[in-house]
């Protein structure tokens, strides 16, 4: 007697749409969107600090009053405090404009590249 063996025929993979080929996605309703969280972007940074006079050298990309409060935060940085002190050549200064290197006597130590954000 001889068995007779049934053969599955293979499925075809399922056909990608031309959206989904092309890196489109999937319109997602607005109540499965995350919420965006707005980063704070910085407005310095340092690019040098004198230890023994406690100054950092921050190079600001907008202008900076006398008496704005900053946070400082880097790797191993992270504290916040007003503008007490600044000065450009050695001159104090209220406003530091945009694009200067001034010096602002700092109450802990900062590094080099850390950056610098506007508290508001």
């Amino acid at each position: 007697m001889v068995k007779k063996l049934s053969v599955k025929k293979k499925s075809k993979p399922a056909v990608k749409s031309k959206n989904s080929a092309k890196g489109g996605s999937v319109k997602k309703s607005p109540a499965e969107k995350p919420a965006k969280i707005k980063q704070p972007k910085p407005i310095g940074k340092i690019s040098h600090f004198y230890s023994g006079l406690d100054v950092a050298i921050i190079k600001f990309n907008k202008d900076v009053k006398k008496g704005v409060n900053l946070r400082f935060k880097g790797h191993t940085t992270d504290f916040e405090q007003a503008i007490k002190s600044m000065q450009y050549d050695h001159k104090d200064i209220a406003v530091a404009k945009k694009g200067k290197e001034v010096g602002i006597k700092v109450r802990d130590k900062v590094r080099e590249g850390d950056e610098v954000y506007e508290i508001k």
